[in-house]
This record gives structure tokens, C-alpha cells and sequence, in this order.
């Protein structure tokens, strides 16, 4: 035994000061469920084979006892124990997924996130809105999108909104009719790539024939 080790079991003040490690950190299958296992402790049912009962059909695999010693924890913790919040990889995901392709854990993660952020909630009801005009080439409705986009604390939508608003019209015309600059988008990503395969072997009026002739 190294003498770091012994250090560390000399020093530790109570049992649960040695609990430390890379284990603590990896996923469980409880996981998902902790969100809503903490709102429902929050409510007042501490009971955990009821618990363990209404996850179930949620689509958690795990077992009885994970729940109950994740309860225990709460229970006898001097500290909430509250779940692992989710990353901001996770999140952005879940906000910009269409809601019902979200599964039933996604939701319940992404509704707990939303109760304790209000800035995030707001986030979510925007992209959500500006996400729907898009899909249903509603245009007409960016105006009030704006506005209610300003009345929120969110800095970074603000100069979003800014840059639409310098070209308003354009990006009506652009969420409205079905017109789009895909198939010119597309010529110019061709000849582009035809030019990197001719770089520094060949002249203009090879790239002008081939341009000419693939088209």
C-alpha cells in the first residue's frame, strides 16, 4: 500500500470521505428517471416502491433497490441529493428535436430543466415557434416572433432578432413562398468541387469544359 494511500485513509474524517473516485461518475440506468423521481419527492411521495412503480412504465429497466437506495441517499444525506444534471450537449438537442420524436425520459428530463431555468423555458418556446413558422411557411407571423423574442432576457436571440430585422423582408419572402436557392446552392458546391480536383493541374478552359459537360 503506497503512502498516498495510507494518507488518505489516515486523514478521512468519516467513511464516507474515502467514497471518492472515477466510479462515482458513471452512468446508471436510473438516471433519466431522477428528474422526475426528485419532483415527485418534492411533492411529498417518498414512498419508493410506489416510485419505482410509476417509472416502470416510463421504460426504466433497472431495479427496485436502485430506487430505494437512491431515496435512502435523500433521506439521510445531511444535503439534498439531487440528480446529474443533464450536459448542454444533451439539452440543445432536446430543444431543437421536433418535441414528438423526444422519448418519454427526454420529456420528463427537458420539462425539469425547463421548470428550473426560466431563461431556457423562454429559449425553448421561441426556437419551438420560430421552428413551426419554418415547417409551415408561416411568415407573416416573424413580426410578433420579434417582438416577443425582445421582451425576454435572452442577449443572444436579441442579435438574431437585430440581424433579421435588417433584412425583414427578405426572410418573410424566405419563410413564405416555396421558392429557395437549393438548386443554385448546388451548382456552386459542383464546380467548386471540380475545381479542388484540378488544383494546380490544370487551367480554366479544362474546368469550362467540364462544368459545361457535366451540366
Amino acid at each position: 500500500m503506497t503512502y498516498r494511500t495510507v494518507k488518505q485513509l489516515a486523514d478521512a474524517a468519516n467513511p464516507e470521505a474515502l467514497f471518492t473516485g472515477q466510479w462515482q461518475n458513471r452512468p446508471s440506468v436510473l438516471d433519466d428517471y431522477k428528474p422526475y423521481l426528485d419532483d415527485r419527492w418534492s411533492e411529498g411521495c417518498t414512498n419508493a416502491w410506489k416510485l419505482w412503480e410509476e417509472i416502470v412504465p416510463l421504460g426504466y429497466k433497472g431495479s427496485y433497490q436502485r430506487v430505494r437506495a437512491y431515496l435512502h441517499d435523500k433521506r439521510t444525506s445531511p444535503r439534498p441529493v439531487t440528480a446529474r444534471p443533464p450536459s448542454p450537449r444533451a439539452v440543445t438537442g432536446w430543444i431543437l428535436r421536433h418535441p414528438e420524436t423526444l422519448t418519454e425520459s427526454e420529456q420528463i428530463q427537458l420539462k425539469a430543466v425547463r421548470t428550473h431555468c426560466p431563461e431556457l423555458n423562454a429559449l425553448t418556446h421561441h426556437v419551438r415557434s420560430f421552428a413551426a413558422m419554418l415547417t409551415e411557411r408561416r411568415g407573416e407571423r416573424l413580426p410578433e416572433w420579434l417582438d416577443a423574442v425582445r421582451q425576454d432576457d435572452l442577449p443572444s436571440l436579441h442579435t438574431l432578432a437585430a440581424g433579421i430585422d435588417r433584412d425583414r423582408d427578405a426572410v418573410i419572402a424566405g419563410l413564405t413562398l416555396p421558392w429557395n436557392s437549393g438548386v443554385v446552392e448546388g451548382h456552386v458546391n459542383r464546380i467548386k468541387m471540380l475545381k479542388r480536383q484540378m488544383f494546380g493541374r490544370a487551367g480554366f478552359q479544362l474546368l469550362r469544359k467540364r462544368v459545361l459537360l457535366a451540366g
